[in-house]
């Protein structure tokens, strides 16, 4: 039966998550120069519309219909055959379906959206877009319907994601590992600055992550009430722990804390708690994310001296986040929080541990190869870089004929 106040919160829910997309776009945007703020927005902002008709066409019949072998579902719910105003119970008894559906829609959306900075400044837009369309059908929705689809293999199995560790930040930042290497490096790597041109901006997008993450958390409950409610706290308190620990890691060691610093760790926590925000209790929220800021800012500062050019630091932050969080679940959850879990390694299940990391190991080997192989095929079909004369000129010219500031 229908829950008004459940509906209505995680309605609510999917409109915070979906904006998270110009919070994203913001973020993203100050980071790159002036002349390619406008394509860095756009990006974003375009697969709103792009994967939004995508997952009401096939993607949601993918993810979440009805399974095939455990690896897929059908595509029994095409347009939304099927998928009604009442309550579909593998999924929720008390909000409608396409409550459910949509909620899950901003996932999709969101999820390729964070692959872009790992080819800021540098990618053709045309290829961007067929890109994204192909990732989300041969990525995404495998992953999606594994850990969360009735019938998903990984789900079976045991393995825990309350909110997207394995299924968008792990995906997405193995995918931008992967993007990185493929696309190459901007014009001038290691040769010049490549200096953020509005971290105002930055900080602004950050906020309004943080803000619509806990419709992400929270709302993963599928309900108003006290599991929303555990989700909520430990998203909070696992971002600041992480901002915190950012800073404080940077501090000794570049000697100064910085505002990209602060922002940068906020985002790690909130990737680190994603997965575990519903089986953790605010202690063990603390301790994920002030190691999440610590483990990222460490791991962005390994890039330089790995030399792969992911510009806007992707891998960093969503991989090596998400990777850590993926695992922490494994160690921290707890069926005191959530009676519905299981417990992890500290509260006497190691076996959990072992499930995590194997749910981790699978999807970057999937999410790695099928990423590779679109890239190559797009490369050789269609090209993935812009000339070397556009890219000096600015992707805000070369591609859309525009310009973010007058001055």
């Amino acid at each position: 039966m229908v829950n008004p106040a459940d509906t209505a919160f995680v309605l609510f829910s999917a409109a915070l998550v979906m904006l998270m997309l110009p919070g994203l776009a913001l973020f993203y945007g100050g980071l790159v120069r002036t002349k390619n703020v406008l394509a860095t927005l756009m990006q974003n902002f375009i697969i709103l519309g792009l994967i939004g008709i995508q997952w009401v066409l096939i993607g949601y019949s993918l993810a979440f219909g009805p399974d095939l072998g455990g690896f897929i579902g059908s595509l029994d719910w095409f347009g939304l055959n099927g998928v009604g105003l009442e309550p579909f119970n593998d999924y929720s008894q008390t909000i409608p379906h396409q409550a459910f559906m949509i909620f899950q829609a901003m996932f999709a959306i969101i999820t390729p959206a964070l692959i872009t900075g790992a080819w800021a400044e540098r990618l053709k837009f045309s290829t961007y877009l067929v890109f994204t369309l192909l990732w989300a059908t041969l990525v995404y929705d495998p992953i999606a319907h594994w850990v969360w689809g009735s019938g998903g293999w990984l789900k079976d199995l045991g393995a825990l994601d309350f909110a997207g560790g394995t299924v968008v930040h792990i995906n997405a930042g193995v995918a931008a590992l992967v993007a990185s290497l493929v696309v190459g490096r901007r014009q001038g790597y290691a040769k010049e600055a490549f200096i953020p041109h509005n971290l105002t901006m930055t900080i602004l997008g950050a906020g309004l992550l943080w803000f619509g993450w806990f419709g992400f958390n929270a709302g993963s409950a599928l309900a108003s009430g006290s599991l929303a409610t555990t989700a909520f706290v430990a998203t909070h308190v696992a971002t600041g722990a992480a901002a915190l620990g950012w800073i404080i890691t940077e501090w000794f060691v570049r000697g100064k804390p910085t505002s990209l610093g602060a922002a940068s760790g906020a985002l790690a926590g909130l990737v680190a708690i994603t997965p575990a925000a519903g089986f953790v209790g605010p202690m063990s929220s603390i301790i994920i994310g002030a190691l999440a800021g610590v483990l990222c800012y460490l791991a962005v500062l390994a890039k330089v001296k790995l030399g792969y050019d992911d510009a806007l630091d992707v891998v960093g932050v969503h991989g090596v986040g998400g990777l850590w969080g993926a695992l922490a679940t494994g160690l921290f959850a707890s069926t005191a929080v959530n009676p519905d879990g299981v417990n992890g390694l500290f509260f006497g299940n190691p076996a959990q541990l072992g499930i995590q990391a194997l749910a981790v190991l699978v999807v970057m080997v999937y999410a790695g190869i099928v990423s590779w192989v679109i890239l190559k095929v797009l490369d050789l079909v269609m090209g993935l870089r812009v000339t070397v004369e556009d890219e000096i000129a600015g992707l805000d010219l070369s591609e859309h004929q525009e310009a973010g500031y007058s001055l």
